[in-house]
């Protein structure tokens, strides 16, 4: 039985330059020896595929159909070498990155130091920002997203649970009492971080409430230290205030009301093969990311 795939890459080579001697070039192989290839390619399978001229090859309408198919072939076939490749090499040279700047100081930045001891042939650029960057636009190979996504363009993959707490100091509660609805938030001074509105539920539903107070601080860690101080009430994500739940320095406020679970992301442009360096890197935080005390309770 002959090799189906010969004549495959010539027949494509040809197809897509237009000219015998072009895909020879292109190939490193004799003209004759792709006109051989193609004329056996279509006796096999008893359809014409290409017209000849002196100048110029054209391709018939079965040759159309059958150049969409073969350049899938030969798609599939590479994809299936690079996969093999990468099993076997190892994670090397730039990789960039973006992360908030407190999440990527505390958990990020730490798992991808230790990261890159296991593998010295890479490098790695993390732009730390609260800016929501482009990744296609500034170049970036992975971004690491808080709460909800935005960007369809970008493949997700989830790294850890995120869930958010309102919650506030026993000092607190004991001068101003504690909220028992919704409604009573208003009477207390809420500590604002990066925005006044907070993600609560209502009736099985997810709303956004504003909120009011006489502080504010972009900082998610100054918004819990105020909280500890016993300012006001205060809503941020769990790796802030789990060690202070559990120890009792701060007390969890209408829990029936806490917004539905969010999630920490991997996010990282559209491609059908992953390159090692991130696809290993992914994998490593999301390991990571699972055996900090922060999310043990999880």
């Amino acid at each position: 039985m002959s090799n189906r795939w010969e004549g495959i890459d010539e027949f494509v080579a040809v197809a897509e330059s237009g000219q015998f001697t072009a895909a020879a070039e292109r190939l490193g192989i004799s003209s004759s020896h792709i006109s051989r290839q193609i004329a056996r390619l279509e006796e096999r399978l008893q359809t014409r595929l290409l017209y000849r001229s002196t100048r110029r090859v054209t391709l018939s309408e079965a040759g159309q159909t059958f150049l969409q198919h073969c350049q899938r072939l030969q798609d599939g076939r590479e994809e299936a070498l690079r996969a093999m490749g990468d099993l076997a090499s190892e994670p090397k040279g730039l990789l960039r990155m973006t992360c908030a700047v407190a999440y990527g100081e505390r958990f990020i930045v730490p798992l991808v130091t230790r990261f890159m001891a296991l593998y010295p042939q890479l490098r790695v650029e993390v732009e730390l920002s609260n800016r929501t960057l482009d990744l296609l636009h500034e170049g970036m190979d992975l971004a690491i997203r808080l709460g909800r996504l935005q960007d369809s363009r970008l493949v997700a993959t989830r790294l850890a649970p995120r869930r958010m707490f309102l919650c506030a100091s026993p000092g607190y509660l004991e001068r101003y009492g504690r909220p028992h609805s919704l409604s009573e938030l208003a009477r207390h001074n809420c500590l604002i971080g990066s925005s006044d509105i907070w993600a609560l539920k209502q009736d099985g539903r997810e709303f956004s409430q504003r909120v009011q107070g006489n502080w504010r601080c972009n900082s998610g860690q100054a918004v819990l230290d105020a909280a500890l101080q016993g300012m006001g009430l205060c809503q941020l994500p769990d790796y802030y205030v789990l060690e202070h739940l559990n120890s009792g320095a701060l007390v969890s406020l209408l829990e029936a009301h806490q917004p539905p679970n969010t999630a920490v992301w991997a996010l990282y442009p559209q491609q059908r093969h992953l390159s090692p360096k991130v696809r290993r890197l992914v994998d490593y935080l999301k390991q990571g990311l699972g055996q900090l005390p922060e999310y043990a309770s999880h």
